[in-house]
């Protein structure tokens, strides 16, 4: 069973910086896609960033590009989101979420580039979230 658990939340002047982690477990950490979501207050879950272990590729929404990056420790089973420039309208609740295995349910780009379309679903296993809040 794919088990997730993020951490790293908390809270930071704007302009700061925060790097969330993704610790994995219940599969092998290869034919993976690996996503980074959030959400606000009132709003609809949006789609940030994911990486592909199979692929060896990475995606990202154009409000965070050029601010986050998103890398993996296959060594340790985790995925991190490194945010940079942190601004009060990154303030959400940050989950990470699985598809395992991505070659399964993805073919041709892979998952990733659907991390945009959350509501799609196919990213099926999904941490608790942790928060992260942004004082202006």
């Amino acid at each position: 069973e794919v088990h997730l658990v993020e951490s790293g939340g908390g809270l930071v002047q704007a302009g700061g910086s925060l790097r969330l982690s993704c610790a994995a477990s219940g599969f092998t950490f290869d034919d993976y896609a690996i996503g980074w979501f959030r959400q606000a207050p009132g709003k609809e879950r949006e789609g940030v960033s994911c990486i592909s272990g199979r692929h060896g590729s990475d995606h990202y929404a154009n409000s965070v590009k050029g601010r986050f990056t998103i890398s993996s420790d296959n060594a340790k089973n985790t995925v991190y989101l490194q945010m940079e420039n942190l601004r009060p309208e990154d303030t959400a609740v940050y989950f990470c979420a699985a598809v395992y295995p991505e070659g399964y349910y993805c073919t041709g780009y892979g998952c990733c580039p659907l991390v945009l379309r959350p509501q799609l679903g196919i990213f099926n296993s999904w941490g608790q979230g942790t928060q992260v809040t942004v004082a202006s």
